[in-house]
């Protein structure tokens, strides 16, 4: 697959020591041309006709999508064109979806392999992509041969983190013409709260800054509202705002790629970043949330967030099946709290940048109002954690991770005191080999296997499964207020080590969406997820970087 460019090489070869008489290869593409969510069946509508010309054809079954080009150089080609009716896929069938598919056949490509060893194909749906085999050969594998980093003399014996640099690449791709950020594979497109969480792992950690920016300048085009957009649709509709997190989670992206570097020239070019493009959108995307935007969102006179109503899913557990949400999680969510007070803080130390200390100081008034509230409000006494919602209706005391993220992020809502105690329970209940659970196990919601048709499958998403992007947040925690930080960073290696042959188990070179909360604890979902691999690169890079390593 040449890097950059829709455009795929399938090469044969033949050892034909063992040949006593001539033999043939046929090949017969079989084609969908069709939206990942849905299936093709067989129609009149599709366009049979196959152009060619030298060394290469060309087919638009449809005339709203792109021609798909095929160069060869096989002996003889007929265009025969037909279906394939029938064939049926197991995984959704589990998954309660059309199982079942017809393929369209265009054409069958012929070569004597007793006149030739090797025969190619290049499929590609730019005609200006299909060089010679070489040359695209040579593209497809130069990213292998170029060292962008001596992974072993920085990093040591592990696989893990050149594995991940090499996986975190394949989620940036192009929506002409500028860049974003791909949930996950096989049927996310570009999410904004998934873009905002991964985009430091996806691209500072791996050192493409300037990629980062560009997203950033893409995303803020799209504010309305004081929000960024949840989801931007597959068919190039009208960007989806129901999301309280998104654009919370823009404030940390942006303060991680400000503070990258700390030289004087990577400081500069931040600052002025800030000063021409982003500090005013967000200062309006503060002002918009504390006089109130879509879904209830508002900020309340003891300084805590609103968001949603009971037929909402505005958070990051956002399963909803009809116009049911199975974890709707409206009135005050814990992470939002966290989230919104890092968002205060991270403003007024742009402010600070700026020189505009006016501002600064209202940011940390607000701010400190809801430091002063949130444990008053959010501490569990019985089960020595936080709450994971606390609304009109009362406190929802499920045990669940998004109470690390009030560890976690930059600025802490907790004493290191209170922290190690919720540190400790989450890992008691929560803490598997993969990531932490959704929900305790011991809760009799709690589902330990996500499978099945959507409402078994969505009914399970965050009621117990187990989501690899948490360990980065849980591991960081644990090891900013640990007593015995050189412990928690052995214990990072160790569950590094025991999660790395992952990489080569559901989606190989890649990390899973889920996984089941029960033991074995079996990989689902996407078999590639954005910030799945994004936090576990962090997290990787951290143990090896941190200080107390480099001093051993």
């Amino acid at each position: 697959m040449v890097h950059g460019k829709n455009t795929s090489i399938i090469e044969y070869a033949l050892d034909g020591s063992g040949l006593t008489e001539e033999a043939y290869l046929e090949v017969r593409p079989l084609i969908a041309f069709r939206d990942y969510h849905g299936t093709t069946h067989e129609n009149e509508v599709l366009n049979r006709t196959v152009e060619q010309g030298e060394g290469v054809v060309a087919v638009q079954p449809y005339a709203s999508l792109p021609k798909l080009y095929l160069a060869h150089d096989a002996a003889t080609l007929q265009a025969d064109g037909y279906w394939y009716r029938s064939f049926e896929y197991e995984q959704e069938r589990e998954r309660g979806l059309d199982y079942i598919e017809d393929l369209f056949s265009p054409l069958v490509l012929r070569t004597c392999l007793s006149d030739q060893s090797r025969f190619a194909l290049i499929a590609s749906t730019d005609n200006q992509s299909i060089s010679t085999l070489d040359e695209l050969k040579r593209a497809a594998t130069r990213r292998e041969s170029v060292s962008l980093y001596n992974f072993r003399a920085e990093y040591g014996r592990s696989e893990l983190i050149p594995l991940l640099y090499k996986a975190a690449e394949q989620f940036i791709v192009t929506r002409a013409p500028f860049k974003t950020a791909i949930a996950g594979y096989h049927w996310f497109g570009d999410w904004g709260r998934d873009t905002m969480i991964a985009l430091p792992g996806l691209l500072l950690a791996t050192g493409q800054p300037d990629l980062a920016r560009e997203i950033f300048l893409q995303y803020v085009r799209y504010l309305d509202a004081g929000m960024l957009p949840n989801r931007f649709p597959d068919a190039g509709t009208s960007p989806e705002y129901n999301t309280v997190d998104a654009t919370l989670w823009f404030f940390e992206a942006i303060r991680q790629y400000v503070n990258y570097r700390k030289d004087e020239l990577w400081r500069s070019e931040a600052v002025n970043l800030l000063r021409d493009v982003l500090y005013s959108p967000l200062k309006e995307i503060i002002r918009c949330h504390v006089d109130g935007t879509r879904y209830g969102i508002h900020v309340d006179e003891r300084g805590f967030l609103w968001a949603g109503d009971s037929s909402t899913q505005l958070t990051w557990m956002d399963a909803k099946v009809g116009d049911v949400a199975i974890t709707p999680r409206h009135g005050r969510p814990v992470e939002i709290q966290a989230l919104w007070y890092n968002a205060l803080r991270t403003l007024a130390e742009f402010a600070m940048l700026l020189g505009d200390r006016l501002a600064a100081d209202a940011y940390n008034v607000m701010a400190a109002k809801l430091h002063a509230n949130f444990v008053s409000i959010f501490w569990n006494p019985q089960r020595q954690c936080l709450f994971d919602v606390v609304g009109d209706g009362g406190v929802d005391d499920s045990l669940r991770p998004n109470q690390i993220f009030a560890i976690s992020l930059r600025y802490p809502l907790l004493s290191n005191d209170l922290a190690r105690k919720v540190l400790a329970t989450v890992e008691a209940e929560l803490l598997t080999p993969y990531g932490l659970r959704t929900l305790s196990s011991n809760d009799h919601h709690y589902r330990g296997v996500c499978r099945g048709g959507v409402w078994s499958r969505d009914g399970a998403y965050h009621q117990g499964t187990v989501w690899p992007w948490l360990s980065g947040a849980f591991f960081s925690a644990k090891l900013t207020v640990s007593e015995s930080p050189e412990t928690v960073l052995d214990e990072i290696d160790r569950w590094l080590e025991a999660f790395e042959p992952h990489l080569r188990d559901a989606g190989v070179g890649q990390i899973s969406e889920i996984f089941d909360g029960d033991y074995p604890h079996c990989p689902r979902g996407c078999i590639a997820q954005a910030w799945s691999v994004a936090e576990i690169l962090n997290l990787a890079k951290l143990a090896v970087k941190h200080p107390r390593r480099r001093t051993r």
